[in-house]
Formats: C-alpha cells, sequence, structure tokens
C-alpha cells in the first residue's frame, strides 16, 4: 500500500518536481505524487521504510512526517498549518515594520516637487543610504532568511526555485547598493546608486503574498476536514456494569452502542432495538432523513433523531464508509489530471529559462545602454527574475482539484482520481442501465383493478392480510401500498405459500388467495377469460399482475412493477439540453426497456444485455461517439464500469460501490450524475481560467519586466517592487478563483 508524507517548506511547483526527484531517486521507490495543494506525497515504495524517504527529503531541504492516523495527520497538519501562518505573520510584521521607512525615505520625496534635493540637504545622500543600509540589511536576512535556505537547496539539486529567484533578485538589489554605499570607485561614473528599498520592499510583498496564499489554501481543505470533524470522538457502549462512555478508538465489531436522540452515530452499524429517523445528508447529500428500526442499518457521523437506538457495531474506525469516503477524497485531491502533468512539464523548464533569460536581459541592457547605466540593467533583471516566480502555475490545478473533490463529497459525488474529474467533462454520451439508477430498483403497487362492485380497499386488505407475513418483495411491495394507503386488514391465519405460484391464508374464516390467475383456478376461483385481458397491457409493460380471490370470488387484480425516479426525466433533459446524449443499456426485457425509456424521453435502447454485452456496447458506442460515462450499480454492471471512459458507480449510501467506478454517486438519483457532470465542467473551466492566468501572466509580465517596450515607450519600466506584487497577487488570486467552486450549486436538486 503507498505511503503518505506530509511535506512541509514547498512553496511553488518547482518545488513540487524537486520532491519528487529526491524521492524518485531513494532505492526502491516505484511511483511518487506529490501535490502542492494538499502538501502531501503519495509513495509506493514496497519494502522501503518512511525512514529512508524522510531523510531524502531533509537533504533536499524539506521536513516530512509519515501520516499513519488520517485523522490525527490533519489535526498535527492543521496545527502545523496555523504555526507555520503564525511563523510567516511574525516575518511579514517585522519586514514591513523595517522596509516602511526606508520605502518612505526613498519613494515619499517624489511626491514632493524638489523633495530629494531638500532631504539630501537636509541628512546628506550618504547619512541616507546608511540609514536604508541599516533598515534593509536586517529584512534581507531576518525575514528573508528561509528564501536563502531553501533557495541555496535547489540550486544545490540542480532544481532552481521560486526561492532562488527572490534570493537570486534580492541579493543582487541589496548587493550592488552595498557596493555603491562602501566602494563607489569600483562602479561606472554615475552608476553609483542604492536600490535597498527594491530588495526590502520585494522580500515585504512576497512575504505578503505568501501569507495571504497559505492563508487561503488552508480553507481549500475545508471539506475534507469537516467530514473528518463530523465523527464523534465517544460513544456510549454496554459494557459490563452497564452503558459506558469510551473513546472512538477503542470501538470493536460487535460492540451494542446507545445513541441517543440528536448524537452522531460513532460506528457504522444495525439497529437491534429502537425507531428513529437518521439525517444522512452528510454522506449522500440527501435532505430528507430515512425512517429506520431494527434490522435497518446506520453509518458513522450520521445524525439519530428524536428515538433511542441499540446499534451493533459492524464497523468502526477506518473500516467505516465515512472513513473510506475521506480517503476517497484525500486520494482524489493527491491526483494529477492529465491538465496537471502537462503544466508539470512546462514548469520543470521553466525556472531555468527565466535563469537564462535574466542573464540576456542584463547582458542586452549593458550592450545597449553601457557600463555606465549598469543599474539600469540591475533593475530590469531584478524585475525578470521577481515577476517569473512560478507559484501560481504551481496552485492552479492542484487548489482547484482539491475544492471541487471536496465540494462534490459535500454533495454525495465522490470522484476517485483527479483525472475523472477532467474526464466526465469531455462526456458527450451517457449510457444508463435501468434498475436501481433510472428507477427505483425494487417493485411498488402501481394500480388496483377490481372486478364488479368490490372495491380497491377490499381488494387491498384482503392481499395485505394474506402477504403480511412474507418477506417476498412483491409481498412486502403490496403491504407497503395498503399502508400507504391508510388501508388496514383482518389478521390471517394459517398462511401457506406455494412456491413461485402465490400465497393461501384464513382471512376472517375464509380462504383468501393472492397469486397467479392459473394457481387460483386450481383451487376453485372462478377466473373468466375475459378478466384475463386485463392484464396484458401491463404484463407487456414488464410490469407483474398477481391475483386476489376470497373464498370462490375473484376481487380483482394488482399490478405491480419498478417505477421511475422523479428526478430521472429532469436530470435526462438537462444532459440533452447540455449536450449530452442518453442511452438506456439494460439487461431487462424490451418492452419493459422501452417503456422506461419512454419516460425519460430516451430513444436509444439496448435491451436484453448480459453484463459482458454491455460493456461491447459501451466500446461500439464510445468507438462511434467519443467519450462515455456508464452509470450503474456497481456490481453486475462493472465490465462496462470499466470499459467506459467514465464509468460512474451508484451507490445508496449504505452500501457503497467504492472500489467500483471513476466517480461514485453516493445516492441513487439521476440528478447525482447531473451534479457531478455539471461540477467537473465546472472545475475544468476553474482549473483553465488558473492557467490562463499564471501562464498568460508569465508571458505577458516578463518581456514587460525585461524592458523590451522601453526603446519605444520609456516609461514603459516595471520596478522590482511592482513586480513583487504583481507576482504574489497572481498566486491569491488564483487560489482566490479556486475557492469559488466552495459555492458550487448543482442545477437540478
Amino acid at each position: 500500500m503507498p505511503m503518505e508524507l506530509h511535506v512541509g517548506d514547498m512553496t511553488c511547483a518547482a518545488c513540487v518536481r524537486r520532491v519528487e526527484r529526491a524521492l524518485a531517486r531513494v532505492e526502491g521507490v516505484a511511483k511518487v505524487q506529490v501535490n502542492l495543494a494538499t502538501e502531501r506525497a503519495t509513495v509506493d515504495a514496497p519494502g522501503v521504510g518512511p525512514e529512508g524517504l524522510i531523510e531524502a527529503l531533509a537533504q533536499a531541504g524539506y521536513r516530512a512526517t509519515l501520516v499513519v492516523d488520517e485523522r490525527a495527520a490533519e489535526e498535527e497538519q492543521q496545527a502545523a498549518a496555523a504555526a507555520g501562518l503564525a511563523r510567516t505573520r511574525r516575518r511579514v510584521v517585522m519586514a514591513a515594520l523595517l522596509t516602511v521607512p526606508i520605502f518612505a525615505l526613498e519613494m515619499g520625496p517624489m511626491m514632493i516637487p524638489g523633495g530629494h534635493a531638500w532631504i539630501h540637504g537636509l541628512v546628506g545622500e550618504r547619512t541616507l543610504w546608511w540609514w536604508m543600509a541599516l533598515l534593509a540589511t536586517p529584512v534581507q536576512f531576518g525575514p528573508g532568511w528561509d528564501f536563502y535556505r531553501q533557495g541555496v537547496a535547489s540550486l544545490r539539486a540542480r532544481s532552481p526555485d521560486m526561492n532562488a529567484l527572490v534570493m537570486i533578485g534580492t541579493s543582487a538589489a541589496w548587493s550592488y547598493s552595498m557596493v555603491a554605499l562602501l566602494l563607489p570607485g569600483l562602479l561606472p561614473e554615475g552608476a553609483a546608486h542604492v536600490y535597498f528599498e527594491a530588495s526590502a520592499v520585494v522580500i515585504t510583498l512576497v512575504l505578503l503574498g505568501r501569507y495571504l496564499e497559505q492563508r487561503a489554501r488552508g480553507r481549500t481543505s475545508a471539506a475534507v476536514r469537516h467530514l473528518l470533524g463530523l465523527q464523534p470522538r465517544v460513544a456510549t457502549r454496554r459494557g459490563v456494569e452497564g452503558w459506558e462512555e469510551v473513546p472512538m478508538d477503542a470501538l470493536k465489531v460487535g460492540d451494542l452502542l446507545l445513541v441517543r436522540p440528536g448524537e452522531r452515530f460513532a460506528a457504522d452499524g444495525v439497529v437491534e432495538e429502537g425507531e428513529s429517523s437518521v439525517d444522512r445528508s452528510m454522506l449522500t447529500g440527501e435532505p430528507v432523513p430515512e425512517v429506520v428500526g431494527a434490522g435497518a442499518e446506520v453509518q458513522a457521523a450520521t445524525i439519530n433523531g428524536a428515538g433511542v437506538l441499540h446499534v451493533r457495531v459492524r464497523a468502526a474506525g477506518q473500516e467505516t464508509v465515512l472513513a473510506r469516503i475521506v480517503r476517497v477524497v484525500q486520494q482524489a485531491q493527491a491526483s494529477q489530471p492529465p491538465v496537471q502533468r502537462l503544466a508539470d512539464r512546462v514548469v520543470s523548464i521553466f525556472v531555468p529559462v527565466i535563469l537564462v533569460v535574466a542573464l540576456a536581459t542584463f547582458a542586452l541592457w549593458v550592450a545597449f545602454v553601457g557600463w555606465g547605466r549598469v543599474d539600469e540593467a540591475l533593475v530590469a533583471t531584478v524585475s525578470v527574475l521577481i515577476i517569473a516566480c512560478p507559484c501560481a502555475m504551481g496552485l492552479a490545478t492542484p487548489t482547484s482539484v482539491m475544492v471541487a473533490t471536496g465540494r462534490g463529497a459535500q454533495l454525495g459525488v465522490l470522484f476517485r482520481k483527479g483525472e475523472a474529474l477532467e474526464r466526465l467533462a469531455s462526456v458527450g454520451v451517457v449510457a444508463w442501465d435501468k434498475t436501481g439508477t433510472l428507477t427505483e430498483g425494487a417493485p411498488a403497487l402501481q394500480r388496483v383493478v377490481p372486478v364488479g362492485d368490490v372495491t380497491e380497499d377490499e381488494v387491498l386488505a384482503t392481499a395485505a392480510a394474506v402477504e403480511e407475513e412474507s418477506e417476498h418483495p412483491l409481498a412486502r411491495a403490496i403491504v407497503a401500498g395498503a399502508r400507504a394507503r391508510a388501508v388496514t386488514w383482518e389478521p390471517a391465519r394459517a398462511t401457506r405459500v406455494s412456491v413461485g405460484q402465490g400465497v393461501e391464508a384464513e382471512v376472517g374464516g375464509v380462504s383468501a388467495f393472492v397469486g397467479q390467475a392459473g394457481w387460483l383456478e386450481a383451487r376453485g376461483v372462478g377466473v373468466e377469460a375475459s378478466w384475463l385481458e386485463v392484464a396484458v397491457p401491463f404484463e407487456e409493460e414488464g410490469q407483474s399482475v398477481v391475483w386476489v380471490a376470497r373464498g370462490p370470488r375473484l376481487l380483482g387484480a394488482l399490478v405491480l412493477g419498478d417505477t421511475l425516479r422523479p428526478s430521472a426525466a429532469p436530470a435526462l433533459r438537462w444532459l440533452r439540453e447540455s449536450g449530452v446524449a442518453s442511452v438506456l443499456v439494460t439487461g431487462d426485457a424490451e418492452r419493459s426497456a422501452r417503456a422506461v425509456a419512454a419516460g425519460v424521453g430516451v430513444e436509444e435502447v439496448y435491451a436484453r444485455v448480459s453484463p459482458e454485452g454491455k460493456a461491447q456496447v459501451v466500446a461500439s458506442l464510445a468507438a462511434q461517439r467519443g467519450p462515455l460515462a456508464f452509470v450503474g450499480d456497481g456490481i453486475n454492471d462493472a465490465p462496462a464500469l470499466a470499459t467506459a471512459d467514465v464509468g460512474v458507480a451508484v451507490g445508496s449510501g449504505t452500501d457503497v460501490a467504492i472500489e467500483t467506478g471513476d466517480v461514485v454517486l453516493m445516492r441513487c438519483a439521476p440528478e447525482a450524475l447531473v451534479a457531478a457532470l455539471s461540477l467537473s465542467r465546472a472545475a475544468l473551466r476553474n482549473i483553465r481560467w488558473n492557467l490562463v492566468w499564471a501562464f498568460g501572466y508569465n508571458a505577458l509580465l516578463v518581456p514587460v519586466a525585461a524592458g523590451v517596450l522601453v526603446p519605444w515607450w520609456p516609461q514603459a519600466r516595471l520596478s522590482p517592487m511592482l513586480a513583487a506584487a504583481a507576482m504574489s497577487v497572481s498566486s491569491v488570486l488564483v487560489v482566490t478563483n479556486a475557492l469559488r467552486l466552495r459555492r458550487f450549486r448543482p442545477p437540478i436538486s
């Protein structure tokens, strides 16, 4: 099983590449995947211990810890993030307190006509420079020391990163200024100027941007933290001396728990005693509570309603549905969609290219303006180094994936991979299984057809009395239908079952029968041929018809069948309007499949298809019509789910086929697929805008910083201070744009 490491001190995409290379060089490591947004490294290294991996990262300049317990690791990561944020805030405050006077001394006089001449006459130019040096040097080697620590490590690893660019740029400005102050004779005449304000302001602004970015990034993992925080820390367990409160970690399979009204369940289990309602919205996104009683399954972190329940534990700790959901979300957040891999390839060569561009900028400026204006060449070079920091590039994709997968989990949609998030957005065809996806997946009473002057309630009361004790799906549907209509009935006695034929019982001292027409006739019930014709249209639609009799008299027929989910037609209509075609692929009979297809507006139907045949149909459709998603129950549809470009497994919140599909819908509702598809599209748009901003910003501003516009527009210069501000703002904007996905709302609810 892959190891998870929490890696600290990563700041940009180049850091990600360096961490990946450091881990990949460890003998025995087969695969490495690093995510900047989650600060996690997933390492597939059979037989390799974590100590070697942590040591390799320490040599590369990064702190790492092994993730063992997810909840504890998340809490530890939160604490580390809070400490890191506080540390960055202190560095920003310190840098700002020292930088503001420098900025005021250098830039303030520019606001006043003759200001520079006045202040130089008041204190003297060199005295002013000394003051600036005394203020700028603590900024350079105090708050700015981390840039040196990590920047030097990146250069040693031959993988220069953002820290290296800031280190080189600010060191060049500070060093040049110190030469101008202490050894001005080494510089050409007229080139002795100081740029202490540039080095100090750049460090302060970069630190401020990093602080804002860290604060925003902390909000991207809110969904996982919310899920982890839902499970209670203690539970009430039956002990030797009665009920006792124990830590959640102490629970084991077989324990009996007491769950009071309003409490959250501490483990997955089965209700043994009591009746209540359960709010499962945090698992399924479905806001309507479900009534539960003895024999019903409940899940950890869901909320008990008004009743007291005794629950026998079936799964606890890391084996609960909630824990599995958290693992799936974190795996998706740590994975890389194809668009991220493309960005990583660009970033891997970006920083070295920028170093070359910076050297070329310096050389060209000196060649065109001469050594007498070498300070101008320095300013342009520093601006190029600062503006090109690849922070935004490293955050563009993982932050969007992180927020989108977290939001999906809140809506009951689990993306198992970042790749699935991207692929689903491009799907043009959805192939649906019928039973349990578009339909309810269980028979229900559709219609009561009485004979002669018999009322519907009489037919239903007799059938419910006979079937009340039966566990057959049709029997349960009859009893449920009678209760829904508030029908009352007498208790039955001496129930006898003829398997596959019908059920006989005594109701009010008279024999009553529910079953097939031929079976009723064999028991002396008169069934006219004209009445049998009533059943033909219903049977042709794939519905079941059972006959009801009391004594020798036929009372009528009950029509039972699977029903369309209420949201099926609106969901498929939304797909059509969004340019996504729907196809029905089912193992059911042709007539039944056609009836369901007509109800939801689907014209293309493949009926009586075996599980292997479904996979062949899916492959054929994908070859003809492009990217395709298949929606099935995740069990008998496994071949089709695996064959589709995106396999969408439908769960129920209690029996979730998490290991089956690329995407898992936690509730059996077609609108959940709409939510998944629309969220994937929103996430991909978000990623594209982030990448456009991150790469476009560099493509546009690096040439401006280098001064390509100066020959035509002398004022078109980008100072290092403006470059630092622009670089910091770009990272914050990318993270803030990704956070917009937290407000995503499905088009159908």
